[in-house]
């Protein structure tokens, strides 16, 4: 049964199933067929969202509309065009960067290259840049939300482990930041030989003036981290905090919120958590069937009897999640594999912490790798172009986050420089 809960999941995707029913329907039908009890469906669904910690989720993509909305992205990015100056490349470079301080905000993939691409995206092809390597280099950067604090990614992956999700966000940040820079390497490289930017027409705007504007900004992850690694309120209190921080600056500070805007953001924020909570609750389900069918444990035994050498183990994983990442989304990987690599983590003694960060910068890379690539299909809409389009030019910023994923693989105390900094590990 467990071939044909696995085989009925892949077969609905292929034929353009949205995941969350096809993940929704392969689990019931399974649960029917198997008699598991159809009744259990019930309780499962609830069980599966009725935690503490999830509540952040919702919170956080509140708070990322709010301060899409309010003006904050657009501030940002002139911040950053100010730091980086009239260069080759330059608004590649911003780009990235303003991706990766956005995602501290945002925690969502597709939200941060949505924002940031709406305002760089044409910007960039004005400035003489492809619109095909405008759209795959947004949608690599905005792929490290996932990485940096705070994430939605790493709040599932802590819910689903039990690992500590304040930990899991200071372990993000340097990640994040080599991530930014593997991006911007080729980024800069291919600007250079192809002459992006160099005949831009760079505003003048003093540095004092590009700080102020975005200070309120700037301060937002500040406070947020900050927070909560000083022990002041959890995760889940974080994201309140957000939200009414996110509103002080629409309605007070930059008074670019009405309430007739912030209606639009309680409808928009509605429909993406419950897409979010919709994929939760039924990749719960379909766990609980796989793992009651004990398809994980064999699935779990059969990676463990590959190898005795714990990098051969681990390269095949990152193997499967890498495949896996250019299908599916991050959410529905982390309750159908997770369960198949807790074994695996507790026979090699691995960090959990650290796993959790392979396991999240190997989604972030499928985020923007095709066939599915969620992150291009935003960014492709917004450069009106045909996703086919950023097939080539994608391939250099895979490679080099690939290279990134390495070195954090092969080098995990670099995952953990900060925790231990905070004294979060023992």
């Amino acid at each position: 049964m467990g071939l044909i809960l696995f085989g009925l999941f892949f077969i609905l995707l292929i034929i353009g199933v949205p995941i969350a029913v096809a993940i929704g329907v392969a689990a019931i039908f399974v649960i029917w067929k198997a008699q598991l009890g159809i009744t259990i469906v019930s309780p499962n669904f609830y069980s599966g969202i009725a935690k503490f910690q999830l509540l952040a989720i919702p919170l956080f993509i509140f708070a990322g509309y709010i301060f899409e909305r309010c003006g904050i992205s657009e501030r940002l990015v002139k911040f950053a065009d100010v730091v980086v100056g009239n260069r080759v490349g330059a608004l590649a470079i911003v780009a990235v960067a303003v991706c990766v301080f956005f995602g501290g905000i945002s925690g969502s993939g597709p939200a941060d290259a949505a924002a940031i691409g709406a305002i760089l995206i044409p910007a960039m092809v004005s400035e003489g840049y492809s619109k095909g390597f405008t759209a795959a280099l947004i949608a690599g950067a905005g792929s490290t939300a996932i990485v940096v604090p705070v994430s939605i990614a790493l709040i599932i992956y802590g819910a689903l482990t039990n690992t500590s999700i304040t930990t899991l966000f200071a372990a993000g940040i340097i990640p994040g930041i080599i991530a930014g820079i593997a991006l911007v390497i080729p980024a800069y490289l291919i600007s250079k030989k192809r002459g992006y930017g160099r005949k831009r027409k760079f505003e003048s705007i003093s540095f004092f003036k590009a700080f102020k504007e975005a200070f309120w900004g700037l301060l937002a992850p500040v406070i947020i981290l900050g927070g909560m690694y000083g022990g002041v309120f959890t995760p889940t209190e974080a994201a309140v905090i957000a939200v009414f921080y996110g509103l002080f600056l629409g309605f007070i500070v930059y008074r670019t919120l009405t309430f007739k805007k912030f209606y639009k953001i309680l409808v928009d924020a509605s429909n993406s958590s419950a897409i979010v909570m919709l994929i939760v609750t039924l990749a719960g389900l379909f766990s609980w069937a796989a793992s009651t069918l004990g398809t994980l444990d064999a699935i779990s035994h059969y990676l463990l009897s590959l190898s005795n050498n714990e990098y051969v183990v681990l390269f095949f994983i990152n193997i499967i999640l890498f495949v896996a990442g250019m299908m599916i989304d991050a959410i529905s990987i982390y309750y159908i594999f997770l369960p198949i690599f807790l074994p695996i983590i507790s026979q090699f003694h691995w960090n959990p912490i650290w796993f959790g960060i392979i396991m999240t910068f190997n989604l972030a890379v499928g985020q923007f790798t095709p066939p599915v690539a969620v992150n291009l299909y935003v960014t492709t809409h917004l450069a009106d172009i045909n996703i086919e389009e950023t097939f080539k030019e994608v391939i250099p910023f895979i490679i080099s986050m690939l290279i990134a994923l390495a070195i954090l693989v092969v080098f995990p105390q670099i995952s953990l420089i900060i925790p231990k900094i905070f004294g979060m590990l023992s």
